[in-house]
């Protein structure tokens, strides 16, 4: 067990935001910020934790109140577009997803070098599909302190997933809709979805769950602040010990992955359907990585298929970064990973012209199945299989 990841190669190791000079694609980001602080590289140090009070809109008791939890999506047979609006300004909040997406390519060079293939192919047609995010579901630290945000900027809570052999539980978050977007591509096309999960603490051992609350009561209030930690890369408790991190491995990947990457962007997803060359198919787009040699997580088969046939998804194998833990120890720990999603057409409007077709036509909301081998994408299994 003291070799779980010591033995994967870092493939990252000196990289830094400051270092990394973003293709074409993402030059758009300027458009609405000046590029992130730089990180300097994960082998840093969180202890100096930027209030952000000031900086982003705190979560209010109406929105608190106005959650809403819907047992069957109604967007995975909708009759019309979703109906909730914007709030708030929208060039602020696109400016938060390019910080927080400027973090994660910075630290994950496999989703940086994919994306650049496939822009060479589609040009400026690369659109997510959702945004997803890990926490700790203990001291406020859950799916709520990452959720007010969005909430905030007019997403709406949809159904709750469940994964009782991981010990998680998942919302996922519809956007509102923009008139800015048509044509747009990355952080400044249609908003993404977001996915949370939340480790359901409680259920872990004794030792696990200590580990965890002593870390998250360090913290303090830098729950409220979880998107401003995203945006920064920066961790809002201490840096753990390497025998706290091989500790919570050895019961919950999940854990571990959370207690040095804690509220960083845990994947972004590319929609694929929304590509114009032939790797609109998902198909596709999985041989054309794999031929460029690139490893896509295995877990259940390389394409994952929801029950009705109609989400189809992918993603590679994490990135690993070095880590220097509290006690001086430096090791290679599980970082981040790209997804691919294909949406397929509500078999209601499976005669609409190609050209009239929408985002509310296809296939929406999430899968338990797909999203439960995906989650294995930062699994010791997989990382092993990559080095291999």
């Amino acid at each position: 067990m003291s070799n779980l990841y010591s033995a994967i190669p870092c493939s990252s190791r000196s990289m830094s935001a400051s270092s990394i000079k973003l293709p074409s694609f993402f030059s758009s980001l300027s458009r609405y910020s000046s590029p992130p602080p730089s990180s300097s590289s994960f082998i840093s140090d969180s202890r100096n934790f930027i209030s952000s009070k000031n900086i982003f809109p705190k979560v209010s008791m109406s929105h608190q109140q106005n959650r809403h939890l819907t047992s069957v999506s109604d967007s995975v047979t909708p009759d019309r577009p979703q109906g909730s609006s914007f709030q708030g300004g929208e060039s602020f909040f696109r400016c938060i997803l390019a910080s927080m997406e400027a973090i994660y390519l910075s630290r994950n060079p496999t989703a940086k070098s994919i994306l650049e293939l496939v822009h060479s192919v589609d040009n400026e047609h690369i659109c997510y599909d959702h945004f997803a995010f890990r926490t700790f579901g203990v001291n406020g630290h859950g799916i709520d302190s990452m959720a007010g945000l969005f909430l905030d900027f007019g997403y709406v809570q949809r159904e709750e997933l469940r994964f009782p052999a991981k010990k998680l539980k998942a919302f996922w978050f519809s956007p509102p809709k923009v008139q800015s977007s048509d044509g747009g591509a990355g952080v400044n096309g249609p908003l993404p979805r977001i996915f949370i999960s939340e480790l359901l603490v409680d259920e872990l051992s004794p030792r696990a769950q200590e580990i965890i609350r002593r870390y998250t009561a360090q913290s303090n209030n830098g729950n409220k602040h979880a998107s401003l930690a995203s945006c920064l890369g920066s961790l809002t408790w201490e840096k753990p010990s390497y025998a706290e991190f091989l500790q919570l491995a050895s019961e919950s990947e999940y854990a571990a992955w959370t207690l040095v990457n804690g509220y960083a962007l845990n994947h972004l997803t590319v929609s694929t359907h929304r590509l114009k060359s032939h790797l609109r198919s998902i198909k596709n787009l999985n041989q054309f990585i794999e031929e460029n040699g690139y490893k896509l997580n295995s877990e259940g088969g390389i394409l994952k298929v929801s029950p009705d046939g109609l989400l189809l998804q992918s993603s590679t194998v994490a990135d690993s970064v070095a880590f220097q833990f509290a006690d001086g120890i430096e090791s290679s720990v599980p970082c981040s990973y790209i997804e691919f999603a294909e949406r397929l057409i509500l078999p209601q409007y499976k005669n609409l012209p190609e050209k009239e077709v929408k985002e509310f036509h296809r296939r929406d909301g999430f899968e338990v199945g797909n999203a439960d081998k995906i989650f294995e994408s930062t699994s010791s299994d997989q990382l092993t299989r990559r080095s291999a």
